[in-house]
């Protein structure tokens, strides 16, 4: 089930006392990176655009219907903050939509240069209060996506991790993981089944003020909801808003494993509050939690950076996966054998670790990863290089009346086991020992 690997040790972009042109690369793909200046120092860049679609479309929370929009609360986004460190660079972006799969994504990495095609992990919030980025099949023989808007989207991504090439500057860095309390989010098929820490990695400038603040938390940004003819990025808008008032720098919120079903805690005695004014207070408490977990976190100096990606081939084993794979006019492709294969990212900088996962994992295999793969902490990205619904072991897959939905919306049984295996395969690659 694995495939090849890349271990990039060095030979990135422009570092000038290693001239070898990696494996895949092309010479004039070499050049362009060769030509940016290497520095001896850690540095960041940070930058923001706004895609929220004028006029609105209709937003989508999944698989079937999409609703109509008439109004907004908030701004769509993609932010793209990039890492550098002696030439070694990564881009971290983020989308307010429901997933970003790879065929968008690997249109977006062939727009940047000065950074590896495999070293840009793009991301999506999650909200379920934007336009379809999946171009699910409408049963009419069309899409419930708008392929122009999509187009917009790559070029605006493209841009964005662009500028924050350019916006390097030297920094240090803090990274720290703490429970983030108060009612942020909750299991909706077991309350308390779901992590409650938030990880949160900050740049800082060489004056000592934060440049950006991210944060990685499992939660659904669904306050809002796709039924309720509004366009919004949910919560992670206001907590992007109060980070960057509370002195954090830009912020750029990465989901985690919120699989089945890790939401909102928008609860209250007589019902759901579904409201803007709610995704403004959960967003606000889990900026301040934040920001508080990461104040006192001591400052890396000059951390490294080392990205290792693996390639990695999921059987489709159910029927409503299988029919977006093929009815979608964005040209997901499976192999002789009908799996898709997607790449997963492992990404060691400074004293953490970041993973790339392609969907929605539960939080038990959130807590397993978290616990296997060194790293201090270990971040999780879900729904990052790839967006291919829930991720569930076997054991759990089709086993309750409560997992009807996210099986359906799932790959098939051995996802989550292929996920672990091929993920403990990548720290090893990358010489990390297991726990």
């Amino acid at each position: 089930m694995g495939g090849d690997v890349i271990v990039d040790r060095g030979a990135g972009a422009g570092h000038a006392l290693d001239m070898r042109i990696p494996w895949g690369w092309s010479p004039a793909l070499a050049l362009v990176l060769f030509a940016f200046p290497a520095y001896a120092e850690f540095r960041a860049g940070i930058a923001v655009r706004t895609i929220t679609p004028d006029p609105l479309l209709p937003v989508s929370g999944g698989m079937g219907p999409t609703h109509p929009a008439a109004e907004k609360r908030g701004e769509l986004t993609v932010r793209a903050l990039v890492l550098e460190n002696e030439g070694d660079r990564v881009a971290i972006v983020s989308t307010d939509l429901l997933g970003f799969p790879a065929v968008l994504g690997d249109r977006v990495r062939s727009r940047v240069t000065g950074i590896p095609g495999d070293h840009i992990l793009i991301g999506a919030t999650h909200t379920h209060s934007a336009p379809d980025a999946y171009a699910f099949p409408d049963g009419k023989g069309g899409t419930t996506a708008d392929l122009k808007y999509l187009d917009t989207v790559v070029a605006r991504a493209a841009e964005t991790v662009t500028e924050a090439l350019q916006q390097l500057s030297p920094a240090s860095l803090r990274v720290a993981s703490g429970e983030a309390k108060g009612r942020i989010a909750y299991n909706y098929y077991a309350p308390d089944l779901y992590d409650p820490r938030v990880n949160v990695l900050q740049a800082v400038g060489a004056d000592g003020r934060p440049l950006a603040t991210l944060v990685n938390y499992a939660i659904h940004p669904e306050v809002i909801g796709s039924d309720r003819g509004i366009c919004s990025p949910d919560l992670i808008g206001p907590l992007c808003d109060r980070i960057a008032a509370a002195g954090g720098g830009t912020a750029i919120f990465m989901n985690s494993a919120q699989g089945g079903m890790i939401t909102a805690d928008n609860r209250r005695p007589d019902g759901e509050v579904n409201t803007w004014e709610e995704c403004i207070r959960i967003g606000t408490l889990l900026a301040d939690e934040s920001l508080r977990v990461v104040k006192d976190a001591p400052l890396q100096t000059n951390p490294r950076i080392r990205v290792t990606t693996r390639v990695v081939k999921f059987p489709v084993e159910a029927a409503g996966m299988r029919a977006v794979l093929q009815g979608s006019p964005l040209g997901y492709s499976t192999d002789a054998e009908g799996r898709v294969s997607t790449r997963l990212a492992l990404v060691e900088l400074g004293t953490a670790t970041f993973l790339t996962i392609p969907g929605e994992a539960l939080p038990n295999m959130g807590f397993y990863l978290k616990r296997k793969i060194p790293g201090s902490p270990v971040f999780l990205l879900g729904l990052t290089n790839d967006a291919f619904g829930y991720i569930l072991t076997a054991v759990d897959w089709n086993s309750f009346k409560r997992y009807d939905y996210i099986t359906r919306t799932s790959l098939g049984e051995q996802t989550g086991e292929i996920l672990i295996r091929e993920a403990l395969q990548l720290a090893s690659d990358a010489g990390l020992s297991g726990k």
